[in-house]
């Protein structure tokens, strides 16, 4: 009789086996294990509320100072890598020269929500003085319906979805000129509608004349850029990085340790 075709056993099968293959949950240990993330969720909000809280005085002595310091605004915005490459045309550089002041004020009810204040002085381009770009917040119908706790933190408040829950608003730029109009002149462009991202972010500017924010610009000033606005001034730190891809990352390295006669290619920064 013939064994062709019959694939016999290894020896130390059973020893290949995943020793971590016959773990299970049970449903107690799973509510059990979701309520301690909730209650993880809770205090790191609690914390980011009240160093929040601690940072408005720090920063609004940083506002009186740097309104000295000619362009530090404009600078800073331009030393981070995206902000840049949303700023690359020569107008918006000149626009975001008249940028004096840029100030941060969070939602009192969502503190992870915000309206970012641009101030410009009298400039060719706009009248306006001030430009704002609100992320407002949303609340479900069931956060009527929350008691906060002794923190002020709700349930509703621990499942916060900024897809969901926040509603990007536009502002009207009363520009002095058709050709002055940068959003005109720059648009935004999308090859399909049915594209998440436009293929063409046109001028920085549209970032307050189009509600939706698809690069995430504001909040990147918001969180990056505005807590470290004296780093980005200095030039000390450049923003995250752009279109790279992390599996690459390593292989270059590599490359560049066993052959230190090839030139490296300049690293792409992260939209």
């Amino acid at each position: 009789m013939s064994n062709k075709g019959v694939k016999r056993a290894s020896p130390g099968a059973e020893v290949e086996k995943n020793p971590l293959g016959d773990v299970e949950l049970s449903d107690e240990d799973a509510v059990k294990l979701q309520g301690i993330q909730k209650d993880i969720a809770r205090v790191e909000l609690v914390l980011e509320r009240r160093a929040q809280e601690k940072m408005v005085p720090v920063y609004e002595k940083r506002r009186a100072v740097v309104k000295a310091i000619n362009k530090f605004w404009p600078v800073a915005l331009m030393n981070h890598d995206l902000l840049a490459v949303h700023a690359q045309h020569n107008a918006d550089q000149a626009a975001l020269s008249y940028l004096e002041d840029l100030w941060l004020i969070r939602d009192p009810v969502e503190s992870r929500c915000f309206t970012l204040e641009f101030h410009f002085k009298e400039n060719p381009f706009f009248s306006n003085t001030v430009l704002k770009k609100e992320y407002k917040y949303v609340p479900p119908p069931v956060a009527s319906e929350d008691k906060p706790d002794a923190d002020g933190i709700t349930e509703t408040m621990l499942e916060f979805s900024w897809e969901r829950d926040v509603q990007p608003q536009a502002t009207k730029i009363d520009w002095k000129d058709d050709s002055k109009n940068l959003t005109k002149l720059h648009p935004r462009v999308k090859d399909d509608v049915d594209d998440d991202l436009p293929s063409e972010g046109g001028s920085f500017f549209n970032l307050f004349e189009v509600a939706d924010d698809p690069f995430d610009l504001g909040v990147t000033i918001a969180n990056d850029v505005f807590p470290e606005a004296i780093e980005y001034f200095l030039g000390h730190t450049g923003g995250e990085d752009v279109d790279s891809e992390d599996d690459e990352d390593d292989d270059e390295e590599d490359e560049e340790e066993i052959d230190l006669e090839k030139p490296r290619l300049k690293k792409q920064k992260k939209a």
